[in-house]
């Protein structure tokens, strides 16, 4: 894609926004004291809870079932019936947690503010559910739509969820750049979905060798600026 025919940029958000240090995760193990408390069970090795949790959030976050059910099947696994309190609470936790966990990454603030001065629409692409990732956009100084698969009923690398971020932008895949960390859901995806994919390679991981490679890999926020013409109007 030509640098100067960039209209809208989309944004992954956990590890490309924001990093959340595990905030679901914690969020589960707090609702497991309230599910002992009702009388369930826990196990007595906390690296075994704490596997189990991972395990049952990365079947989640690949889309196997979506986060009320995920929080029912915790209830279930440990000697508890899956009320809809449990979702609630872990909902009401989880996004109490942004505040604190939540952390945007170096350059982000400065990178987001510098594309609202030069007019470029943004809005961000995230396999997660809301209103939990409009509060972490929005620790990272995030203004533009949010995503959440939850909410559209895909997730990415599918090329649907790459045409609702197009609707919500208003521009043409030629025309409109995607920023994530993963390399197969975020770079694969948005580049077979025909947009613009940038690699944003900050912990300074090896792209896999069986994708092709990105178009353009940055290494923080702000080389993000280096790679767009300059300006404060690119559509």
């Amino acid at each position: 894609m030509d640098r100067a025919a960039v209209a809208a940029i989309g944004f992954d958000i956990d590890h490309t926004l924001v990093i959340d240090n595990k905030l679901e995760r914690v969020a589960l193990l707090r609702l497991l004291e309230r599910i002992e408390a009702d009388g369930g069970r826990r196990s007595d090795n906390l690296d075994d809870e704490i596997a189990h949790i991972d395990a049952l959030l990365q079947r989640q976050r690949k889309g196997a079932f979506p986060i009320e059910d995920a929080v029912r099947e915790f209830a279930i696994a440990h000697g508890a019936e899956p009320r809809d309190a449990y979702v609630e609470q872990f909902r009401t936790m989880a996004v109490a947690m942004v505040a604190d966990l939540a952390i945007p990454l170096p350059g982000v603030r400065e990178m987001l503010r510098a594309l609202r001065e030069r007019g470029i629409p943004v809005a961000v692409l995230s396999n997660g559910w809301n209103p939990l990732q409009i509060k972490k956009a929005q620790r990272a100084g995030f203004e533009g739509p949010v995503l959440a698969s939850a909410d559209i009923g895909v997730q990415k690398p599918s090329a649907a969820a790459f045409a609702a971020l197009l609707s919500a932008l208003g521009t043409p895949a030629e025309r409109t750049w995607f920023v994530g960390d993963d390399p197969n859901s975020d770079v694969d995806g948005s580049r077979l979905a025909g947009l613009g994919a940038v690699w944003f390679d900050w912990e300074g991981k090896t792209f896999p060798s069986e994708l092709a490679p990105p178009p353009h890999t940055i290494h923080a926020a702000m080389e993000l600026l280096d790679l767009l013409p300059l300006g404060e109007e690119v559509r």
